[in-house]
């Protein structure tokens, strides 16, 4: 079955012509749905729910306008660019495949798929600092190690998206996802109030859960699948399992100590209440906190200076003009990426304006109340619906917000409490984020299995990543459903 669509996947069209369709059906859709009443309550500004004609001379001519805007605005491509300068630097001096054929050494070789797993989860609390970070180091690491650096990928793909809910470390989303929980119990309950880290029990929980289930996954079903898939990409720069030179140990020590200073540095200058990496309202971890706000330029100069400093010692690094052709070259290496991100930011945009994402979203929920199923039935259809709508949106607290005022208070009234219904809302929403191409930095993963497999496409990756995928959606499911039974706290 994952042969068939991997072979089907990659008879799709290239990922930049791909989202041009999906423009055209975006434009195409909503001409053909702009005149129906749907009778629906857009929950952002209270007014009716109106689907907006994108093929108006308006609307054309401000999509025209736009385009240059929409384009350097989006989010992803200033996110990966920016890390690639400093990553691309600690790469090229040889600073990230030293260190990590030193980790390698110290290692047991059993143990390295779920140590990738869990620093994969881990960097949820750094924002999506794990996409251009710990999935590439991914497949340097399985390369280095004599395993097939797809899989660890895949492994690293798992935990950093698929398990984007699954953490023992907060995050910005916790406070986010909470805020908009309670504005949406707040219509059945006025005085209801809830924590920020209503969902930290379980979530902490189901880190070990898919640490444990991406192993299993990893080791028993990608990688022996992918033993006929022969590495021949541009894998001449990268590390052997061998012993570092005495240089090379030096070069690292010292480098590790910069980058140990610079960590150190953060952290004391976080320390104090009144500390600017804080935000309004003294957290660290906040929506527009600096410090959430400046992790991409931290990864940036964090790696660059214990780069430049290995490179320095190691002899890899002669003038500054080597610093900056490390930079070019990981920007080389993006040009496949920019060219695809430009088609979706157009799409991502008329979407959004289309308004078919927030009909979609209060469809699905509407007709899942309709249905008035069980409890327990109806917690496990909310996990399906989410995944399936994740398919198309994949903002996390946009989807929240669309469907939360919906379904949090059809649920109360069923005495499922809202922490619970958040906690199924974040299994859905993570489960499928890793086999859809909708998703941003879906092609920028295409891109980093093609540095060791030429021919990887849509469907290489997605028939890579089902069996993740598929795996938690249900087994995460059942894990809420025997939590929820055992009456354990979700969190505070």
């Amino acid at each position: 079955m994952l042969a068939t669509i991997e072979r089907l996947g990659n008879r799709l069209p290239d990922p930049a012509i791909l989202f041009v369709w999906l423009l055209l059906i975006v434009w195409g859709a909503s001409w053909a749905l702009a005149g129906i009443d749907w009778n629906l309550i857009d929950p952002r500004d209270g007014a009716p729910l109106v689907v907006r004609n994108q093929l108006t001379g308006e609307a054309l001519t401000t999509f025209l306008s736009n385009v240059v805007p929409t384009f350097a605005h989006f989010h992803p491509v200033g996110v990966v660019l920016v890390a690639m300068l400093g990553i691309g630097v600690a790469e090229r001096t040889g600073f990230i495949h030293a260190g990590l054929r030193g980790m390698l050494a110290i290692t047991s070789p059993r143990l390295l798929t779920p140590m990738l797993i869990l620093v994969a989860i881990a960097s949820h609390s750094a924002a999506d600092a794990g996409y251009v970070l710990v999935i590439p180091l991914g497949g340097v690491l399985f390369y280095a190690a004599g395993r097939h650096p797809l899989a660890g990928i895949g492994a690293a793909f798992a935990g950093v998206s698929g398990g984007y809910s699954a953490n023992f470390l907060p995050s910005s989303l916790d406070p986010l996802l909470a805020g908009l929980t309670q504005a949406a119990g707040q219509l059945i309950d006025p005085d209801l109030a809830i924590n920020p880290l209503n969902n930290y029990f379980f979530t902490a929980a189901s880190s070990l859960l898919i640490v444990g289930l991406g192993w299993w996954i990893t080791d028993r079903v990608v990688e022996p699948r992918l033993r006929g898939t022969a590495v021949d990409g541009d894998i001449q720069d990268l590390p052997k399992l061998t012993p570092l030179a005495d240089a090379e140990q030096r070069a690292l020590r010292v480098a590790g100590l910069v980058m140990l200073a610079g960590l150190a540095a953060l952290v004391l200058t976080t320390l104090p209440g009144g500390s600017p990496w804080r935000g309004p309202d003294g957290g660290l971890t906040e929506a527009g906190a600096p410090l959430m706000r400046s992790l991409v330029a931290l990864i940036f100069i964090l790696f660059l200076l214990p780069g430049v400093t290995y490179g320095v010692i190691a002899g890899t690094v002669k003038t500054h003009r080597d610093v900056i052709a490390g930079m070019t070259w990981a920007m080389q290496s993006m040009g496949y990426y920019l060219v695809i991100m430009f088609f979706i930011a157009q799409f991502v945009a008329a979407f959004g304006n289309s308004n078919l994402g927030v009909l979609l979203a209060l469809k699905g929920a509407q007709a899942l109340q309709a249905l008035a199923l069980p409890a327990a039935i109806t917690v496990v259809g909310m996990v399906l619906l989410t995944g399936l709508l994740n398919l198309f949106v994949g903002s996390a607290s946009a989807k929240w917000a669309l469907m939360g005022p919906v379904l949090v208070p059809m649920l109360m009234q069923l005495g499922i409490s809202p922490d619970l219904t958040q906690a199924a809302y974040r299994i859905g929403d993570s489960s499928t984020n890793i086999i859809t191409p909708l998703m941003p930095y879906f092609p920028l993963i295409v891109v980093f299995c093609q540095r060791y497999v030429r021919g990887t496409g849509i469907g290489t990756l997605t028939a890579l990543m089902l069996p993740y995928a598929a795996t938690f959606l249900s087994v995460w499911t059942l894990f809420l459903l025997l939590y929820w039974r055992a009456g354990l706290p979700l969190g505070f």
